[in-house]
Formats: C-alpha cells, sequence, structure tokens
C-alpha cells in the first residue's frame, strides 16, 4: 500500500464503522485524446489544463487495493502522472482500442506482484484481448518478461479491492458496454443506451460520472443532451461529464450546466464513504 491511496476508516453517530474510498479520474476525454492530433485550436482552448485530456479510465482506491477501470493507450503516463505504482485488479468495459490498449503496460505491475494481473470483461471482451495480447497468455521464456492476465468473467456483484462492485450492463452502439456502481458512487462511460432494468440500479446516487461526448447526437455515446436527460430520470446529487470531445471547452460549457452537474477533467480526486 502506498501513500497516495485515499483509505480511512470512520464511525457515524451510532458509532458503526463505515468503509471509505476514494476515485482518481486518470482521463477524462474520447478515443483521439485531447488535443488531436491534425487539428488546429486557439490560443485560449489550449491555455486551461483542464482542456487536456487523455484517453478515459479511472482507479478507485480501495481499502485492500486499487482497481483500475480501462486501460487507455495513456495508461502508464497517466499512472505515472498520479504517481500510482499499484493496481491489483482490473475491469475492461469494453473492448475499444481507447479502453484496452494500455494493457501491454500492466507488465510491470505483473510483475511486481510476482503473477497473473487479474482482469475482469465479459466473454466477448475476453476474446478480444486474448487475439490482441496472445502472448500475456503464454508461459514467458526464461529471460523474457512478458505482461500476464487471468481473465475472469464479470457477475453482477464482485468483491475486490475490499469493496462490493456493483455491474451493470448497457450497450454502446450494439456492444455490450459495463458500467459499476460502489456505494453511492457510479461509472458510466461509452454508453447510448440503458435497459429499464439496469437504469433501476442508478437511482439514489451520490455521485455519477457519465460519457457525454459533444453537443451534436453521436450514435454509440450519449451527448450532452441526452446525459442531461438521465440526469434528470435518475437525479444523483452530482454529476461530471467524462469521454469529453474537443468540441467543448471546460470553462464555457460548465457555464451552461445545472449547478451541480460539471466537467471532470484528468487528475479530478472524489472521496467516498459507505456504511
Amino acid at each position: 500500500m502506498f501513500i497516495y491511496i485515499y483509505v480511512w476508516i470512520v464511525y457515524d453517530n451510532n458509532g458503526m464503522e463505515k468503509k471509505s474510498f476514494s476515485v482518481t479520474v486518470l482521463g477524462s476525454g474520447t478515443s483521439s485524446g485531447i488535443p488531436c492530433l491534425g487539428v488546429k485550436y486557439s490560443d485560449a482552448f489550449l491555455s486551461n489544463p483542464k482542456n487536456h485530456r487523455t484517453r478515459c479510465s479511472i482507479v478507485i482506491h480501495g481499502p485492500e487495493g486499487n482497481l483500475l477501470i480501462d486501460s487507455s493507450p495513456d495508461m502508464r503516463t497517466q499512472l505515472l502522472r498520479e504517481k500510482i505504482d499499484e493496481i491489483d485488479r482490473v475491469i475492461i468495459t469494453h473492448a475499444h482500442a481507447d479502453h484496452m490498449f494500455g494493457m501491454h503496460d500492466l507488465r510491470g505491475l505483473s510483475l511486481k506482484h510476482g503473477g497473473e494481473m487479474e482482469i475482469y470483461t465479459l466473454p466477448v471482451h475476453q476474446q478480444s484481448i486474448r487475439n490482441v495480447f496472445p502472448f500475456a497468455f503464454l508461459e514467458p521464456q526464461p529471460g523474457i518478461w512478458l505482461p500476464r492476465f487471468k481473465l475472469h468473467d464479470i457477475a453482477p456483484e464482485l468483491s475486490l479491492c475490499g469493496l462490493r462492485i456493483e455491474t451493470m450492463i448497457m450497450k454502446h452502439g450494439k456492444m455490450d458496454v459495463i458500467a459499476i456502481r460502489v456505494g453511492d458512487f457510479a461509472y458510466l462511460t461509452d454508453v447510448k443506451t440503458i435497459p429499464e432494468n439496469e437504469l433501476k440500479k442508478l437511482y439514489h446516487l451520490d455521485t455519477l460520472i457519465v460519457g457525454a461526448v459533444r453537443y451534436k447526437p453521436h450514435p454509440n455515446h450519449f451527448n450532452i443532451e441526452e446525459a442531461l436527460a438521465l440526469i434528470k430520470e435518475i437525479s444523483p446529487k452530482r454529476v461530471y461529464f467524462t469521454h469529453i470531445s474537443d468540441e467543448i471547452d471546460h470553462n464555457t460549457a460548465e457555464k451552461d450546466l445545472p449547478e451541480h452537474v460539471k466537467l471532470a477533467y484528468d487528475g479530478l480526486k472524489l472521496s467516498f464513504s459507505i456504511k
């Protein structure tokens, strides 16, 4: 356990023990990252550090370790930036490049553990991981350092890093994508439609992080209007948009949002407690 994890035990007024955890937003941008290559931006846009967005991912710092949600192509620099040098478990929400192509850089962390990195995802995404990283499932030759993965089926409920993780299956276009809830916190990225049975699991939230890619409609993602409609339906106390494109300027966009709705940004940190 390293010093950066915010883990503590507190008690409520009745003396009942509460478990605490925190979340670090590693990346808040779309699949291309922001700024995008080949695009000319205004000096005003680039001058705001919150408009510089790496690919979408979070770490949940639990009482018994760090749970990584998605492994973006920027994962190595994200973890170095945040001084996070331990990852204990990984959930891959879906097998798109911007959510899994950083998995090769789990090599050093699995070597540090001396074994396989435990990865949780849907079977269809497991096959994609095997196709992209076949070497992570082979017995390594002496002197050759390879990442080692052990794949697990996602379940409706998991116990990882000292936390109860509730999972939901939503639609990213036609693709199944995993969303998670921990206590009164939920994380939904790359979502376009939410089945009614899963929507019921999103009520009574303290904090929601949800993808809102742009203003214009998108075939596979919520745009801002659709994300706001979800917020109106489930009434979380506070919301952060993520998976944000370069169409959205941080300061300008926040002026037009409800007071309890903000844009996430790389390095955002949130703390929670669970009874």
